[in-house]
């Protein structure tokens, strides 16, 4: 699925992540397409929805942070799941298949990001991976900053502890974006 690209970052049109409005706009640059269409998006809705001042104020000086995490990644825009978790995947007669996605092009680790947010895939599917195409260095911190637009996504959905988390995200990622 990751080896099919496009030349821009998005989508054909708008869809969902869950009940969330998720926005596609085509754009040739993918620190643009996070900080618009991704996190400051969310952030947006955070807004509205009641988040803690200190995360709206974080997350918006992180999103002129952006670049600090992409000085040494150039991500191609691949064909993305969105929203592959453990609950997305299965068999059918052994063959794998995924479900409900969120579909867009965008940079493959968020997509591998998400996988381990909520308990993870098995190893052999991280091995077989990394032998077919490894990640590049730096993954372990994007791998912060693609699972934060998931869970200020589920701010925005269930509310409650989201909110520290995503707190916690922001600040981690803003120690090391310097």
């Amino acid at each position: 699925m990751h080896r099919h690209t496009q030349p821009a970052f998005g989508w054909r049109r708008d869809n969902t992540i869950g009940a969330t409005h998720q926005p596609n706009t085509w754009t040739e640059h993918w620190v643009d397409f996070l900080r618009q269409h991704r996190l400051g998006f969310q952030l947006g809705l955070a807004g509205h929805n009641g988040a803690p001042r200190r995360l709206i104020e974080q997350g918006e000086r992180l999103l002129t942070k952006l670049d600090a995490f992409f000085s040494d990644h150039r991500p191609t825009p691949s064909l993305l799941h969105g929203d592959l978790w453990g609950g997305n995947y299965g068999y059918s007669a052994g063959a794998p298949v995924l479900f409900d996605p969120a579909v867009y092009y965008g940079d493959r680790e968020a997509d591998l990001a998400m996988t381990e947010l909520f308990g993870g895939f098995p190893s052999a599917f991280y091995a077989a991976y990394s032998e077919a195409w490894p990640l590049d260095a730096g993954y372990q911190t994007r791998k912060t900053l693609y699972n934060l637009y998931h869970i200020l996504n589920h701010f925005n959905l269930f509310g409650g502890g989201y909110a520290g988390q995503a707190e916690r995200m922001i600040d981690r990622l803003l120690a090391q974006a310097g």
